[in-house]
């Protein structure tokens, strides 16, 4: 089939403006979002949500709480939620997850690849176990994951992939060269993945949060925290639901004619 006309895609874009001034910005469509279950993914989740989409989520232990989760968000929504226990890091797991989600709500609009792990230390401490789980868990799932949903996204001619960068992964940060190795990486396959699909209607987005306050930070020191802070444009840190509204942005079909770019949630880190 050919590639829609500009024009075509003004007036589908003026007709989804149109449509979104009475609807949630994700009204019915369906999404997938790794690491789910708790800080920035659950922030993610919850905002998917109240914007009206279902939304499958995976996580990797607990799953008596994951469940739990699952089901407390969508009594309270009212829309579908689901939990699935997954590595993303896992090639077979992470199609096995994307099928699942298909299988149930036959479609997938939204990918976001939030999955990630931190093992800090200054590269000549750094083992070679260390550098290789954050970068397979970080980078080697947002290859897994998008590969995975590929075949739907490309029958629909349509879909949203959002992938978590971060802002180490642009400017670099001491005692974090895996971390910001597989962030880095992130952001070269966002672009190439966004030429790619273009032509059949398929978006990639990444976002690069800064200093981001959740239940993780809430347990290091105050006034190493304060410092972070002093240090930032906006003086405060971010929180889940500022990454999640920009998720939901790209997402949306307000952003139909961004793909390939990197938003930065930062509060001015970067500028």
């Amino acid at each position: 089939m050919p590639a829609w006309t500009a024009f075509e895609h003004r007036n589908q874009t003026n007709a989804n403006i149109r449509y979104l001034r009475h609807m949630a910005l994700l009204q019915d469509k369906v999404a997938l979002i790794t690491g789910g279950s708790r800080g920035i993914g659950k922030g993610i989740v919850e905002r998917f949500l109240e914007e009206g989409a279902h939304v499958a989520f995976t996580f990797v232990s607990s799953p008596e709480k994951a469940n739990a989760l699952a089901e407390e968000l969508a009594a309270k929504s009212g829309r579908k939620v689901m939990a699935i226990q997954s590595d993303a890091g896992d090639f077979n797991a992470a199609q096995a997850a994307v099928d699942q989600v298909v299988a149930a709500w036959e479609k997938l609009d939204i990918l976001v690849n939030n999955a990630g792990i931190t093992k800090d230390q200054l590269l000549m401490r750094m083992s070679e176990a260390d550098f290789d789980a954050v970068m397979n868990t970080n980078m080697k799932s947002v290859f897994n994951m998008t590969k995975a949903v590929l075949r739907t996204m490309l029958k629909q001619r349509s879909g949203s992939i959002i992938n978590m960068s971060s802002v180490v992964g642009v400017q670099g940060n001491a005692g974090q060269a895996n971390y910001a190795a597989s962030k880095a990486a992130i952001l070269g396959f966002t672009k190439s993945v966004a030429k790619e699909l273009g032509s059949r209607n398929i978006r990639s987005n990444a976002i690069a949060p800064g200093f981001i306050e959740t239940e993780m930070t809430a347990a290091l020191d105050q006034k190493v925290v304060e410092g972070w802070r002093e240090g930032i444009p906006l003086k405060r840190g971010g929180t889940p639901t500022d990454v999640a509204n920009a998720c939901v942005f790209l997402g949306s079909d307000l952003s139909s004619y961004i793909t390939g770019q990197t938003l930065s949630v930062c509060g001015g880190m970067l500028v």
